[in-house]
């Protein structure tokens, strides 16, 4: 794997462990997805970003529109997998 990809696996562990951050400085996934003024946009912006790394997603830009249930599957099952995927590409 290249150093290159290596760095972006390397910056998507990062965004991961920064909501997971903001997660438990909420309380909980649901109460940081409530606050719409600090944590879910700061949570939204760190899910593009993982996006843009992975290139599978187009830019979002349109937070109101965002199905914040499928925001909150995302966090509670997705990131962890992905998170422990990097783990291991890493580790390789």
């Amino acid at each position: 794997m290249s150093k290159e990809s290596i760095s972006k696996i390397y910056l998507i562990l990062e965004k991961i462990e920064y909501i997971e951050q903001i997660v438990k400085n909420s309380g909980s996934i649901t109460q940081a997805l409530e606050d719409s003024i600090t944590t879910r946009p700061a949570i939204l912006m760190h899910l593009t970003a993982i996006a843009e790394q992975f290139n599978k997603l187009k830019k979002a830009h349109d937070y109101e529109g965002v199905n914040l249930a499928i925001v909150e599957w995302i966090i509670r099952n997705g990131l962890p997998k992905f998170k422990n995927q990097c783990e291991i590409l890493i580790k390789q």
